[in-house]
């Protein structure tokens, strides 16, 4: 697309898992000639200062936020800084506050001549619809979700269906294609929710603010993830635009702030020395982590499985997981000496660089956490899953790719509950096996790689169905500024 003057605002909500895909669409915008300005808190802006490439047009706007004005800790910007439920409560119900100088942000652009096309929100920042509205400027929300995962989610604390049964499995009421959900799967914030605690509150009057929205956008693919986007085009009645997988490229990682524990060469070196499909890559995102115990039992796992394996590592649950690892007090005795001696392991604190890692031909599966953007990574590798889905939409997501798209398997679930070493081993083997279930699922995630790579297909004779979303929805945002005019 030739240059425009047309400008597009973003404002993700103040979490790594939000503002890179956030980041990487902006990225992708600018590429199509449309300018952007990339709204967050002072902190995180100082931050993505290091991540835009030097080329980069998109005009960084820092939104006012003090922290300490709302009982939050001081320079408390991002959720990597949190700690517990309250404390990420807080900053939730603190992030209402901006609302005002997101108006004042709007109309400065306004006035100062800028040709607004339209607003590009968090899913957490649902109220932005109606200030957006005010300026008579198309919105739409972005979720860096899957379709199905989310729906589960929002289902569940729209009906909080759990509370109207004393089973341990039930279905969702207006979401009978996700098939039965386990209470073992609901969040404690939610398994305790009666449509009055604070939680309720916010995330009610959150998620229904997204029927004030112009557009919902999904950072997923149509073909693989149909049940989710049909689920809220008939909730919500709004235009539903799955555009994913949106995520950076090696060439360009949005880190956002983080420090890197490997360099992607070293890492590299490293892989190239084993078999192909011989290395489980172990990681839990970068902002959760498992209690000590369960570290314990998945390192025994590791050293009985006998296998090749990356492990990006931070302290357990209960510490500051941005503090140094301490290995000799949270994995068994001599496991990182004896892994490093039979040059099996490798163990990487810190960030590590995950596509680089997952793009090698030694990697055979990923134990992730589940979030949306490490699933896209690993299939659009075509590496399949072991899932242990700790936080939020993360269960439906290991239920998807499992029940669904038959990528996964589930070998944990959650932080809380007792994991045997015995049973990650078995997961660990059946997956990782050449033959069986493991080269089933490793045939199938190859299948589903190329059905991303014919999703973002973008050529003269051919546009895959993200690439049409996109210029769909780009085109509604047109429709709706030439309407105004």
């Amino acid at each position: 697309m030739a240059e425009t003057n047309q400008n597009i605002v973003m404002f993700p909500f103040m979490a790594q898992g939000h503002i890179i895909p956030f980041l990487t669409l902006a990225l992708k915008i600018e590429k199509m000639g449309y300018k952007v300005t990339f709204v967050n808190t002072p902190l995180n802006i100082k931050n993505l200062k290091k991540s835009l490439p030097p080329s980069s047009t998109i005009r960084l706007v820092e939104i006012p936020f003090d922290s300490s004005k709302h009982g939050l800790p001081p320079g408390l910007e991002n959720t990597d800084a949190v700690t517990t439920y309250d404390l990420m409560l807080d900053l939730f119900e603190a992030s209402l506050s901006l609302k005002p100088y997101f108006r004042n942000i709007l109309n400065d652009l306004i006035t100062g001549g800028a040709s607004l096309l339209c607003v590009i929100t968090d899913m957490f920042f649902a109220w932005t619809a109606d200030v957006t509205h005010e300026f008579g400027v198309f919105h739409a929300v972005f979720n860096s979700c899957s379709g199905f995962g989310l729906g589960c989610y929002y289902s569940l604390w729209m009906n909080l269906p759990h509370r109207k049964t004393e089973l341990m499995e039930f279905t969702l009421p207006d979401f009978y294609a996700a098939g039965k959900i386990h209470v073992t799967q609901l969040m404690d914030i939610l398994l305790k929710a009666d449509g009055t605690d604070r939680w309720s509150s916010f995330l009610l009057y959150n998620l229904s603010s997204w029927q004030k929205s112009d557009a919902i956008l999904f950072n997923t693919v149509e073909e693989i993830d149909g049940f989710g986007l049909s689920y809220f085009r008939r909730k919500l009645g709004l235009c539903v635009w799955p555009i994913g997988p949106v995520l950076p490229s090696v060439d360009n990682r949005s880190r956002v702030g983080k420090d890197s524990g490997i360099s992607p060469e070293l890492c590299t070196k490293w892989l190239d020395l084993k078999p192909r499909n011989s290395v489980l890559y172990i990681s839990f995102g970068s902002q959760s982590t498992i209690s000590a115990s369960q570290m314990m039992q998945l390192a025994k796992a590791l050293e009985k499985s006998g296998n090749n394996f990356i492990w990006v590592v931070r302290p357990p649950l209960g510490f500051d997981i941005n503090a140094e690892f301490e290995a000799e007090e949270w994995l068994p005795e001599g496991f990182a000496k004896r892994a490093e001696e039979q040059n099996r392991g490798l163990i990487i604190t810190k960030w590590a660089p995950q596509v680089e890692i997952l793009l090698h031909k030694s990697v055979a599966a990923f134990l992730s956490h589940c979030g949306w953007n490490s699933v896209l990574e690993s299939l659009s590798c075509g590496v399949p899953v072991i899932g242990w889905p700790l936080h939020a939409e993360q269960f439906y997501n290991a239920k998807f790719l499992e029940e669904e798209v038959g990528v996964c398997v589930e070998v944990a679930r959650g932080t809380h509950f007792e994991v045997r070493y015995e049973d990650i081993v078995h997961k660990i083997e059946m997956v990782m096996r050449v033959d069986g279930q493991g080269k089933q699922m490793r045939e199938k995630a190859c299948e589903v790689k190329s059905m991303i790579e014919d999703a973002i297909r973008d050529e003269e004779e051919y546009k895959g169905s993200s690439v049409k979303s996109m210029e769909e929805f780009l085109n509604a945002a047109l429709l709706t500024k030439e309407s105004e005019t």
